[in-house]
């Protein structure tokens, strides 16, 4: 793929520039970047037309929003939706492009005058000193737990990016003193590549895995764009990345590891983070045990060469989201804050939603006041079905629901499944978005030694879900489905734990954890997410 660059600088070289502009806005959205950029917009005296390819049935949230906003001046605001025209970028002084379109072949942003993206604008107008997070896995939890961080040490910290919360809402609220956190998606980095705006004071790439590979083709063209995240720091920053090896097949054709990739062509000073004790010449954070055989995380930083405690217990299972809160606290070491104060905050931490967020507790037998309040030796008939079972085995235990929708890649449905160091019931499948399969049926096979197999493994119907099955199959692993739908799934796996016999029935955590994208059956991983937590609340 032929990457873009983009002219240096910014359409607009002051806030002031955008008074009288005309400005196409190109993707409104549900998501809120194409809603901020309206505003914002608006508020600083544009001509706005916005378009998009859905409808404005499609969009009504969005547009019901803008609409009953009295404070913006709507006869500047005009809407094309159901499709484009290319005059209206064409005619525009200015298009501002939503990263999810490719502007390789694109007819319309070729006729564009200037690109920009709500991104691009907020880096031209904020002083705020920037913390950038992109990679494959973790991004998320990542910002999430270093915005967390700096808000309870008392910083006045912003978060936004890719995470949905566009930095356009808050920009006028930052200045030198207030740090914001970026989670930046690899297509929002390409839409910055020439530009020279993005000068973060911490850039931090999470553990690489191929993704999007629908969209890149090859994992080259996707490096290439997570690689902008660093390209323009300079020997006063950091810059955090990988130092464990690549999962096998994933690293770079010609040898070696993206973290080395990275770590080699910075010119910021260089971090790294491993599961390992790092060398004593390199700077960073590793996994350790303590002396009780506790998890903990040990960081070495510039000016303090003395490895120190950043991190002890934590509230969030599993060792990758472990990973994640390490990185984090390495970030707020960085910021100033005092490691005690880092493991007492994180430590605290209870994680995002969809990010194996705990959700909900059913209690079998719940809606059977016989059973409940049976003694646990009794075994009465009657009208509810489960008093007929044993109550031991179904009232006095409760199953605990955890949601991970945003898991969209296959090693990230694997680390889920392996989270709480015992088999549990798995949720999975979806839509695939051109990624290897591999490594997930490895996790799910419970003859291979080094996976923690599920106890019961579902699954969602979808693309992604038809590159899985052959691979199980293969390794003779049971699961449940594809179901067409999650009111299915759930009412099959409802009676699955009302059976003794079942393999469901003697576990108590189920993890949605689809390991593949959305699209098909859910708007996105957002509404996915919503819409499994509703369903269980309903049947469970």
């Amino acid at each position: 793929m032929n990457a873009h660059v983009y002219p240096k600088g910014c359409f607009f070289k002051s806030i002031d520039d955008i008074k009288d502009k005309h400005i196409t806005v190109m993707g409104l959205g549900l998501n809120g970047g194409g809603e901020a950029a309206v505003r914002f917009l608006l508020k600083h005296g544009a001509y706005v037309l916005a378009t998009d390819m859905k409808t404005e049935e499609q969009l009504k949230p969005t547009v019901t929003s803008i609409e009953q906003d009295k404070s913006l001046d709507k006869e500047r605001l005009t809407y094309v939706l159901g499709g484009h025209r290319i005059q209206d970028f064409r005619d525009a002084d200015c298009v501002i492009k939503n990263p999810g379109v490719k502007i390789q072949g694109n007819e319309f942003l070729g006729a564009a005058a200037a690109i920009e993206s709500d991104i691009s604008l907020f880096l031209q107008f904020t002083k705020a000193p920037i913390i950038a997070v992109t990679g494959s896995k973790g991004k998320s939890s990542t910002v999430s737990a270093i915005h967390h961080g700096l808000k309870e040490a008392g910083f006045n910290a912003f978060l936004g990016g890719n995470i949905t919360v566009s930095p356009l809402t808050f920009l006028e609220e930052t200045n030198e003193n207030t740090p914001v956190v970026l989670e930046l998606s690899s297509w929002q980095l390409a839409d910055l590549r020439g530009r020279g705006l993005l000068k973060p004071k911490i850039s931090l790439i999470t553990k690489i895995v191929p993704d999007h590979q629908n969209w890149y083709g090859n994992m080259e063209d996707y490096i290439a764009d997570k690689r902008l995240i660093y390209a323009d720091q300079s020997a006063d920053d950091f810059m955090i990345c990988d130092a464990d090896k690549d999962e096998l097949g994933t690293g770079p054709k010609d040898g070696g590891s993206w973290g080395n990739l990275f770590a080699g062509e910075s010119k910021a000073k260089v971090l790294r983070y491993s599961q390992d004790r790092l060398d004593d010449s390199q700077y960073g954070v590793w996994l350790s045990f303590d002396e009780n055989n506790n998890l903990e995380a040990i960081a070495r930083i510039p000016g303090k060469a003395k490895p120190t405690k950043i991190l002890g217990a934590t509230n969030v299972p599993g060792r990758h989201m472990r990973q994640n809160l390490m990185n984090a606290a390495l970030v707020l070491y960085l910021m100033g804050v005092e490691p005690e104060k880092i493991q007492k905050i994180l430590g605290e931490w209870n994680g995002i939603p969809h990010r194996l967020q705990f959700f909900h507790q059913w209690k079998r037998g719940g809606n059977c006041s016989q059973v409940q309040n049976a003694p646990a030796d009794s075994s009465r008939s009657g009208d509810c079905p489960q008093a007929q079972k044993s109550v031991a085995a179904f009232a006095q235990k409760s199953v605990r629901f955890y949601n991970d929708s945003c898991s969209t890649v296959p090693e990230a449905a694997a680390a889920a499944s392996a989270a709480f160091g015992k088999p549990v019931v798995c949720i999975m499948g979806g839509t695939d978005k051109g990624l290897d399969f591999e490594p997930l049926a490895a996790a799910l096979d419970s003859k291979n030694p080094a996976a923690t197999a599920p106890a019961a493994l579902y699954l969602l119907a979808g693309s992604g879900t038809d590159k899985l099955l052959p691979l199980l199959k293969e390794r003779g692993a049971a699961y449940n489905g594809p179901y067409n739908s999650l009111d299915d799934l759930l009412a099959q796996l409802k009676s699955d734990f009302e059976n003794p016999e079942s393999a469901a029935a003697a576990n108590d955590t189920v993890v949605f954890s689809p390991g593949c994208t959305s699209f098909g059956m859910f708007a996105n991983e957002f509404d996915r997410g919503e819409k499994f937590m509703a369903a269980v609340k309903k049947s469970f």
